[in-house]
């Protein structure tokens, strides 16, 4: 006669043990490679400035010099904008005052070239960070930019490196918000360099494991699709022992090393939609944080020139965040205003749906809409996102959702769960 099953409390805890064994190191490798979200505030843009132009008050004079461009053509912005040029443009010119610049990039690399005296530009843009930070003036974020690990500028990259780190601590500056950036990646071989190097280097000096931190710029083909047919990038990124914090799409190296024409590179094209699509499916769940590339087309000269610069970020800027690459470069103060004036209307105009869904999903009541909890995650870091750029306040989001602006943040940004050895040797990752 057939047995009759029955559920047993026995039987599934006994199931679930050899499952739980079975599957212990996938368990401990997915947390550790894939963690979730890093956490806090990402900045919207990195700006790059020349190591030689980074004084001590290299931010203030971004924010008067945007400003001033702003005043002069804030009636060309108000058209550009439309209706909602009365609620962004007060937005714009606040956050001009108040934090012109969220990431500042001291650039040793292209943007500065090759100098006769780069050891002191370099020491000298340290002690100007170090003064800065002193003084309360520095960008929330700030790093520094070194020539790559390529052959002809490897010893030039890891000497101004070391230079600059050395000067920094020297003038007490502070590494702990620092990220470097490296640029040209052609191979994990060359990330697993910066980090042995980073690790030697807080031996050296007597920092906690992990201050040094970088992140990577994707502009070679070879970073893309290696020479196995793999995507090297998602090697690169666990590679990097948890110091990789960004990837950064480099839109003109990456345009001519596909061979697109001058006049056609752009973050429109497709390769550049290509290169972006493979690092975001690397970077997902690893807490590693996407940024777009740049536009070359500066909003300067005259009323036609200018709209023209204006008119082509705007579109651009909001691309990007359509497409889930929430920050960007900008090389010039005059591209702030529209830089700002894009994230903001992006926030503001998704604000009211976002929120209202939110409170729906949270607290019930009638559903036009059934989010699933992934859903929910989205419009939570839409929401968040929409908060620290300084597009909503924390009130008008939390009373329109109900739930305070903690909770929002740990719906937007959960962590894995489960054993993440932090202690291993970097070597493995």
């Amino acid at each position: 006669m057939p047995v009759s099953p029955r559920p047993s409390d026995e039987l599934s805890d006994r199931l679930t043990r050899v499952a739980d064994q079975r599957l212990a190191d996938a368990d401990r490798e997915l947390a550790d490679r894939f963690p979730g979200d890093a956490g806090g505030r990402q900045p919207v843009h990195t700006v790059y400035v020349p190591a030689d132009r980074c004084g001590p008050d290299v931010v203030p004079r971004w924010g008067s010099a945007a400003r001033r461009h702003l005043d002069e053509h804030r009636g060309l912005l108000a058209d550009l904008v439309g209706k909602e040029a009365d609620e962004l443009l007060p937005l714009v010119a606040d956050k001009l005052a108040r934090e012109p610049v969220e990431d500042l990039r001291i650039d040793l690399e292209d943007g500065y070239g090759h100098r006769p005296d780069e050891d002191g530009d370099a020491v000298a843009a340290a002690r100007a960070l170090a003064a800065a930070q002193a003084d309360g003036i520095s960008a929330p974020f700030h790093g520094i930019r070194v020539k790559s690990l390529e052959v002809p500028t490897r010893a030039r990259g890891i000497r101004s490196l070391v230079h600059f780190l050395a000067a920094l601590l020297e003038a007490g500056g502070s590494p702990e918000s620092l990220v470097t950036t490296l640029p040209k990646v052609t191979s994990v071989d060359q990330v697993r360099v910066l980090v042995d190097l980073l690790h030697e280097l807080e031996e050296e000096w007597g920092l906690p494991r992990r201050t040094l931190r970088f992140e990577i710029q994707v502009e070679t083909t070879q970073a893309v699709l290696g020479p196995d047919g793999t995507a090297l990038v998602a090697r690169m990124i666990h590679a990097s022992g948890g110091r990789c914090t960004g990837l950064h799409y480099g839109t003109y190296d990456y345009s001519a090393a596909c061979g697109i024409a001058a006049a056609y590179q752009s973050m429109e094209h497709p390769v550049a939609e290509h290169a972006r699509l493979v690092m975001q499916a690397a970077a997902a769940g690893t807490g590693v944080r996407l940024s777009d590339g740049s536009t070359n087309v500066l909003p300067v000269g005259d009323d036609d020139q200018v709209r023209y610069g204006w008119r082509t970020q705007l579109r651009l800027v909001r691309r990007s965040l359509e497409r889930g690459f929430y920050q960007g470069w900008d090389l010039h103060p005059a591209q702030l205003p529209s830089r700002y004036a894009a994230t903001f209307g992006f926030y503001r105009d998704g604000l009211s749906a976002a929120t209202a869904r939110l409170e729906r999903y949270l607290h019930g009541g009638g559903r036009a809409i059934v989010d699933e909890p992934a859903t929910a995650r989205a419009l939570a870091d839409f929401v968040v996102r929409g908060m620290e750029a300084g597009a909503a306040r924390e009130d008008e989001v939390t009373t329109a959702t109900r739930t305070s602006a903690e909770e929002l943040v740990r719906l937007a940004r959960p962590r894995r769960t489960g054993p993440r050895d932090l202690d291993a040797p970097e070597a493995r990752h």
